[in-house]
């Protein structure tokens, strides 16, 4: 059975993924605005990534059995002074989920819940990349301020596409539409 304080952390969890979809999304947003197609890209399908784990969360806590919260979130931060500020807006709240879910799985193991600490484990192997990735990216637009069609060219080159759906991701609640 799902311990009651992993559930209720986990609610809370889904609304942090919403959050950070929204933060992803007016990133993306400012770089559209700003005719940088790659790095507006890149953000949506951020976006999007952190949507589909809320939607991962969703889907295990109805396999559970256990009632399912969608909180409300703040609103996303919209202005930006450079291309730098986005992405390292974004790194930091990468190593903030990063605690979050490292907090849940704590939680889990705890109160004794290995089922949903199996569950927690993905997302904790995920955050490892997503900080990685944004930490890169985020060298690259610092050394880009000044002209950022070499971000633009860093990204056509090492992230030129959707990848690989990973097959040990935990299912998206709607499946994914």
């Amino acid at each position: 059975m799902t311990a009651n304080a992993f559930v209720e952390r986990l609610n809370t969890q889904i609304g942090n993924e919403f959050g950070a979809s929204q933060q992803y999304i007016a990133i993306a947003v400012h770089y559209d605005a700003e005719t940088l197609p790659r790095l507006a890209a890149f953000f949506y399908a951020q976006a999007l990534e952190e949507r589909n784990h809320a939607m991962m969360m969703v889907q295990y806590l109805l396999d559970a059995g256990v009632d399912v919260t969608i909180p409300g979130v703040e609103a996303p931060h919209t202005r930006f002074s450079d291309i730098v500020e986005p992405v390292a807006l974004a790194l930091a709240q990468e190593r903030r989920v990063s605690d979050q879910i490292g907090e849940l799985a704590g939680v889990a193991r705890a109160e004794g819940d290995y089922l949903s600490e199996q569950f927690v484990l993905w997302f904790l192997k995920e955050q490892v990349e997503e900080v990685a990735t944004m930490s890169d990216l985020l060298r690259v637009v610092e050394r880009s301020r000044e002209n950022p069609m070499f971000a633009e060219e860093y990204l056509a080159r090492e992230h030129p596409g959707e990848e690989d759906a990973d097959p040990t991701a935990p299912p998206v609640a709607g499946g994914g539409v």
